[in-house]
């Protein structure tokens, strides 16, 4: 019973009750995504913009960045959060160097962020934190990731306690310090990366 309890009071400490979600389908095809600021951690020209895609798991528009850039990203405006969880569904379309789909959160600028990928050329999910610019790695682990079909990415923060899934399966907890306090949430990519999201969902715990 007692192990029931702790492990109810585990889930509850990094499942809030309150999210919110981001479709993009109130967006117009072919402009940037409103209220959402994007731009790149070192040098590059990413675009990242709303279009129309039917295979969208929440129909008719997704966000997608089909520039090229060290880490492209994109950070939903007026968003602050130190503890809770962020979620997208993300779909790896092409990409020689990499094919990537991410999540940042505690961002604070283009330089300083945690940062959770799946990536579609290595088979893999990996945790890390941007400091200065410079990508550092925490943790990363091997996990089917398929090319050219919708996936799913949360990450679960609490403190210095960090949760990666990848369609729903636990790949990585981990604990790290460098980064603490509120910041923002958003996408993230790498490289070469085409790469599209949809249904973009987050709470504060």
């Amino acid at each position: 019973m007692k192990r029931l309890l702790a492990t109810a009071a585990a889930i509850m400490a990094v499942t809030p009750a309150f999210a919110e979600i981001d479709t993009f389908d109130n967006m117009s095809a072919g402009a940037p995504p409103l209220d959402w600021t994007c731009g790149v951690t070192g040098r590059g020209s990413p675009k990242w913009m709303i279009e129309s895609d039917p295979s969208a798991p929440s129909q008719p528009n997704i966000l997608k960045q089909s520039g090229s850039g060290a880490f492209p990203w994109c950070v939903k405006n007026n968003v602050s959060i130190a503890d809770g969880y962020v979620e997208v569904k993300f779909k790896p379309l092409s990409g020689s160097e990499d094919q990537a789909g991410g999540l940042v959160w505690r961002w604070k600028d283009g330089n300083n962020y945690y940062v959770a990928r799946a990536n579609a050329l290595e088979d893999n999910v990996s945790l890390y934190y941007t400091e200065h610019g410079r990508r550092i790695t925490i943790k990363y682990v091997d996990a089917p990731v398929a090319r050219n079909q919708w996936h799913s990415l949360r990450v679960e923060f609490s403190g210095n306690v960090f949760r990666v899934l990848l369609d729903g399966k636990q790949y990585i907890e981990s604990q790290d310090d460098h980064i603490a306090g509120t910041g923002s949430i958003g996408v993230w990519t790498k490289a070469d990366s085409v790469t599209t999201f949809d249904d973009f969902s987050f709470a504060d715990k």
